[in-house]
């Protein structure tokens, strides 16, 4: 065996002669690929060049999607919102289902979003909020939190106020109403 200047080492056999790079092994035909400048470089450094100085390609008629456009819209556009792991109906987690349990006592009608089925929207959410967890609660575009603050609002009773300054009555002032009674 026998070490190029490259720092490939070529190995001698019976059958052919080959070039070792790192932990690849070259057909000495393929191992060096001409600059078209007199110089020559590996199929290695061919390679990670051209992979390098190639631009992203889409594959479809369809312009990249603006996920942190689709995440404000939602926000916007919805007196509640909250991006949960799982559907109402079946949260996939503890946390989810604590936000929905809550939102259910207070009879709070809301726009769910499952991030399990749309990852770009799973990390989307996170840089929207710069907040690292699901679920995230938002309230007329304002991000509230997440399962530990919407449960300390929730006990505190603050979380009633929230709903009414987005027009939204609890169902527990009916409750409290009723037992004054």
């Amino acid at each position: 065996m026998s070490v190029s200047r490259s720092g490939l080492r070529m190995l001698t056999s019976s059958a052919s002669r080959q070039f070792r790079f790192g932990r690849s092994i070259l057909p000495m035909t393929s191992a060096l690929t001409s600059t078209g400048k007199g110089n020559f470089l590996s199929s290695k450094e061919s390679l990670v060049n051209n992979f390098e100085a190639q631009q992203p390609r889409y594959f479809s008629s369809e312009a990249p999607r603006d996920v942190q456009k689709e995440i404000g819209d939602m926000v916007a556009n919805n007196k509640v919102v909250v991006f949960m792991k799982g559907v109402p109906e079946a949260p996939r987690c503890g946390f989810s289902n604590a936000v929905v349990q809550i939102l259910r006592m207070h009879d709070v009608t809301y726009d769910a979003h499952n991030v399990l089925e749309d990852e770009e929207l799973r990390q989307g959410i996170k840089d929207f909020s710069s907040w690292p967890t699901i679920p995230q609660v938002y309230m007329e575009g304002e991000f509230i939190g997440g399962c530990d603050i919407l449960l300390q609002m929730h006990q505190s009773g603050e979380l009633v106020e929230e709903l009414q300054k987005v027009g939204i009555r609890s169902a527990l002032l009916g409750a409290e109403e009723d037992d004054k009674k």
